[in-house]
């Protein structure tokens, strides 16, 4: 199921249901289909990205994006210390980074997006789509970051047995962009607890670059010039249906780790 707290502000409207599901209450407030019909097509329309006050940020918006962060060449990612920077692949190309830091992790990647029209809301209704089809569990919460999805997904444990991984997942879109942040382990399970990868989110930067792009094609990375890796080829869980951006490109494999970022 998925459910979606609203806004203290957000007042539902007459004859319109929620994106992602409705109770007997919204589906009895319009009897006509026409009607439905009209109010749902309005509520997706596009919107432009609204602003990032707190970031993340475009590369154009920093004066020295390199002044406390990782060079991956479409990200820059702060640098904390303790941490363990891992990069991962599709193909051949790296498409995402993933800070481990404790007992907590964050995934980051990069796409690329319309000019005039933000992504997260489109790609929020994909992911509960494809966690749900899963047998999943999807929350819509308006956090620290804005809104965001909170996930129990269903996997299969070390020992065989079914289990559940809670997951969060954020977004932001950008001039062309859109950052996309899977926040896993204790940040995901005690949110109150993930206040630092949150900000580790909010301080990325973003190279989206000048060559054309098609919306929703990965920002490919880079590994860094003086980086001391360790390869490590163990394959990276994901999400198998609905979305990409529910838990990663296709198949993310995990490539070489860097230890120890400061």
């Amino acid at each position: 199921m998925f459910g979606r707290r609203r806004k203290k502000s957000e007042e539902p409207e007459t004859g319109a249901s929620d994106d992602f599901g409705t109770d007997g209450q919204d589906a009895a407030r319009s009897s006509d289909p026409a009607d439905s019909v009209t109010d749902a097509q309005a509520a997706r329309v596009k919107l432009p990205p609204a602003p990032r006050p707190d970031g993340p940020w475009d590369v154009s918006e920093v004066t020295d994006p390199s002044n406390g962060r990782v060079n991956l060449g479409g990200l820059y990612v702060p640098g904390v210390e303790g941490m363990e920077l891992r990069v991962e692949v599709a193909g051949e190309s790296i498409v995402a980074a993933t800070l481990v830091l404790q007992d907590s992790a964050i995934q980051l990647q990069g796409f690329a997006a319309p000019k005039r029209e933000g992504l997260w809301d489109e790609v929020r209704e994909e992911i509960a789509t494809g966690i749900t089809k899963q047998g999943g569990v999807i929350d819509e919460v308006e956090g620290r970051l804005g809104w965001e999805l909170r996930a129990q997904v269903p996997v299969q444990l070390p020992d065989g047995t079914n289990g559940v991984q809670v997951v969060r997942f954020v977004g932001v879109d950008g001039p062309r962009w859109f950052l996309r942040g899977v926040i896993s382990g204790q940040g995901a399970v005690q949110p109150e607890s993930g206040v630092l990868l949150e900000q580790v989110f909010q301080d990325t930067v973003v190279v989206r670059g000048d060559a054309p792009m098609a919306p929703r094609d990965p920002i490919v990375l880079k590994l860094p010039d003086d980086a001391q890796m360790v390869p490590d080829g163990v394959q990276q869980e994901t999400v198998e249906e609905g979305s990409r951006f529910a838990g990663g490109l296709d198949k993310l494999q995990r490539g070489p780790e860097i230890s120890e970022v400061r």
